[in-house]
């Protein structure tokens, strides 16, 4: 029988290139779209995990998650005194030209994309370690291969 893995298309969606990295040269790019690639460009592989490690923080507040996490207030400051030093040294002193054109002509959402493409950089870095795509598949064994094979073929 055909193995129906869920996790493949969810991993290539978590793991596939940042549109501002998969954008051809050819096509026009907006100021937005090159502050983001001026960004990633300019991060590090530390930086990345670091970045990641600070919306895990965040995103461990939310109500129905905050019991699973052991992060201590002392683990979130740091980590936001990390990226507020992080965010300063892109925005004015790797990315100043390019924060200043996107921001002058798209403004907050101009920033926002950009902040994306970071964000999605930062999760691609913990995308490709294998033990977090091994967690992330582990649902596989709980899917129904017979209603798969029964809608599917």
């Amino acid at each position: 029988m055909k193995s129906y893995l869920a996790i493949v298309p969810l991993l290539a969606v978590l793991a596939a290139p940042t549109s501002a990295q998969t954008m051809s040269r050819a096509q026009t790019i907006s100021p937005a779209q090159e502050f983001g690639a001026c960004m990633t460009d300019s991060l590090s592989g530390k930086e990345r995990k670091e970045l990641a490690k600070w919306i895990y923080f965040g995103m461990s507040h939310h109500s129905t998650i905050k019991q699973y996490s052991n992060a201590t207030a002392k683990d979130t400051d740091n980590s936001d005194r990390y990226v507020g030093q992080l965010i300063t040294r892109l925005l004015t002193k790797d990315c100043p030209e390019a924060a200043k054109l996107a921001f002058e002509t798209g403004g907050a959402q101009a920033f926002e994309m950009a902040f994306g493409f970071v964000g999605e950089v930062a999760m691609q870095e913990l995308m490709t370690e294998a033990s977090v795509a091994e967690a992330l598949g582990a649902f596989e064994k709980y899917l129904d291969q017979a209603e798969f094979g029964r809608v599917f073929n």
